[in-house]
């Protein structure tokens, strides 16, 4: 399994890009994949080949409205884990005797 974060950005878009956001994690929702938004960027469950084309979709969507955008992705590769969205915060949680925010 892997963790995939990433997040797709319209250039020359105006401030506001919101809109090019929602798209993007439109795309995420319907991929049936685990995912979490938060406010730089989605973070996505699954195998390596599954995100990679989750992300290649989300940027055609954002893409259908703009002619370029900026993309940044990190890629957490690890044999034998599943469900590391929720075990890695729990994991520091842990460590910390508390819940942090997320």
């Amino acid at each position: 399994m892997a963790v995939l974060e990433f997040s797709v950005v319209p250039i020359g878009a105006g401030e506001s890009v919101s809109q090019f956001v929602a798209k993007a994690v439109d795309v995420v929702d319907k991929s049936g994949l685990d995912y979490r938004l938060h406010s730089m960027g989605t973070v996505v469950e699954g195998e390596v080949g599954q995100l990679l084309e989750v992300m290649q979709q989300a940027i055609d969507a954002v893409m259908t409205d703009c002619d370029r955008v900026s993309v940044s992705a990190k890629l957490d590769v690890r044999k034998g884990h599943a469900a590391a969205l929720d075990a890695k915060v729990a994991s520091v949680e842990q460590k910390l005797g508390r819940e942090v925010k997320h």
